[in-house]
């Protein structure tokens, strides 16, 4: 924790005997747990089923992580890992390292952290006010390199004697502490009414803890997770295949490796939101809940409103949704509008909706689109079929390539006959990177602002070309739907051209 203030002591000192007081707590850590549940009835107010809230930011240090950050060192002490004047090392997005230095600072521990790049200011400044030792590193990395805040922090064990690395990844304590803890609290706490539990995925321990303990209770219990897009664990849960992670912003949930912590046996179901559904919905819960909680939290509640629909949950279900921590550790990022813009996200949803309200509203229409093997005398007729000027062009992955335009063709096809163009080529090398992609999430106010440059966007959905937008489809929907309507417009036939054999 650095060093010591003066007039206090980093060991423990003989205390006097009180007088025992019903009202009183010896510590600060006697606060962990017993979080209120809150009936989400705003937000939640037109699904059928019961909708509560676990709300962990009235945890000590703000966050459900208060709850491991006791255990782990408990666990350390007990196996002998951890002795009086050692330091506790840990690779963290900020609130783990919070629970850790709170019980550090009681026991008389050193504390130094590993946080990536993209985690807020605030949660560095608030590590710091504990006294401990912050080192920044930068997030797009693979965990294996010697740059991630994992292998940092691992080094960092090495070179510092007496030190032990947390490893909320791959500690035992962290799903015990939610098995001891947060899953009997939810089972009384709804006197054993609860049908789902659905949170935010990140290190694994608080759904595997939880979803153990719950479906001990009763097997019925349904255990579901929310992870960002740019997450390997949805996809690896329903494929086993490991896949590429992709940078995204929400911060603490998701991860590009898999924790061993993670128990995937007692999952049931993983819903994916995007960094958009999540601030959006984060903005919310402070609006119209006064619930002023981080960005995972709006990730978990969007996640768990989007599986409810799509399970068409009835009033007989009693849906506990946690989350996770705090907003005063992002005023710097999901509340502060000039971020969100900078990063291409803009909360005027309330006003003009999003993509994806354009798509719903906008009802089924066939994306039409090639591939770059199709031949150039096959696009010619496919615009003239269709009445269009652009066509996009997909790889043989299904992701998009760009796209061909008119004056593209008309290029090939008249300036460069003397080069002995022809109509049977390939259309490869005519393929524009240079298009306006956006996702179901995209704000129709930047939706605006590309079509100042074009007259066409594309919109790419779990890495797929899902429709295409035009002009015509904003001004239609503003014109016609001012009031936002939400939700996602996926689902249209698809037709596309390959070229002949």
């Amino acid at each position: 924790m650095g060093e010591a203030i003066e007039g206090t002591q980093q060991t423990e000192r003989a205390r006097p005997e009180r007088a025992a007081m019903p009202g009183v707590l010896e510590d600060i850590v006697q606060t962990i747990g017993n979080t209120p549940l809150v009936r989400l009835g705003r937000i939640a107010g037109s699904e059928a089923a019961d909708v509560l809230v676990k709300v962990e930011f009235f945890n000590p240090g703000g966050s459900v992580k208060d709850r491991i950050g006791e255990a782990m060192i408990d666990a350390a002490e007990a196996d002998g890992s951890l002795r009086p004047g050692g330091t506790i090392v840990e690779s963290t997005s900020g609130n783990t390292g919070v629970g850790l230095a709170i019980n550090a600072a009681l026991r008389g521990y050193d504390t130094i952290f590993v946080m990536p790049d993209k985690m807020s200011d605030e949660k560095i400044r608030l590590l710091r006010a504990y006294g401990s030792r912050v080192v920044i590193t930068p997030t797009a990395v693979e965990p294996d390199d010697p740059r991630s805040y994992y292998s940092v922090a691992r080094k960092l064990v090495e070179e510092t004697p007496g030190a032990i690395l947390a490893n909320q990844y791959h500690n035992p304590a962290n799903p015990k502490a939610h098995y001891d803890t947060t899953g009997p609290e939810l089972w009384t706490q709804t006197g054993g009414r609860i049908t789902h539990f659905i949170c935010s995925l990140g290190t694994g321990g608080t759904i595997s803890g939880v979803g153990k303990y719950l479906k001990e209770q009763n097997a019925d219990i349904q255990i579901v997770g929310v992870d960002p897009v740019g997450s390997v664990l949805h996809d690896f849960f329903y494929t086993g295949i490991m896949p590429q992670a992709r940078t995204y912003k929400v911060e603490g949930i998701g991860e590009d490796f898999l924790p061993s912590t993670t128990d995937f046996s007692v999952v049931d179901d993983i819903v994916q939101v995007t960094d958009g559904e999540s601030f959006r919905m984060t903005r919310r819960l402070v609006r119209e809940e006064g619930m002023f909680v981080g960005g995972s939290c709006g990730s978990a509640v969007v996640g768990a409103l989007k599986y409810i629909r799509d399970r068409k949950l009835g009033p007989e279900s009693v849906v506990v949704i946690l989350l996770p921590d705090s907003g005063s550790r992002y005023l710097s990022k999901v509340f502060n509008d000039d971020w969100l813009r900078e990063n291409g996200f803009e909360m005027t949803e309330r006003i003009y909706g999003t993509v994806a309200d354009v798509l719903a509203t906008r009802g089924g229409r066939d994306v039409v689109h090639i591939t770059p093997q199709a031949k150039v005398a096959e696009v010619v007729e496919l615009m003239k079929k269709h009445g269009i000027s652009q066509v996009p062009v997909v790889d043989e992955h299904g992701e998009i390539a760009g796209v061909v335009a008119e004056r593209d063709l008309l290029q090939h096809l008249v300036a460069e006959a003397a080069e002995g163009a022809s109509p049977q080529d390939p259309i490869a090398g005519l393929v524009s990177n240079r298009v306006a992609i956006v996702e179901p999430g995209t704000t129709l106010s930047v939706l605006g602002r590309i079509f100042n440059d074009t007259e066409l966007a594309l919109v790419r959905h779990e890495e797929q070309l899902s429709a295409v937008l035009t002009k015509i489809d904003l001004i239609d929907y503003v014109t016609d739907h001012y009031a936002s309507a939400r939700g996602y417009g996926h689902g249209q036939d698809v037709t596309t051209v390959t070229g002949s054999a």
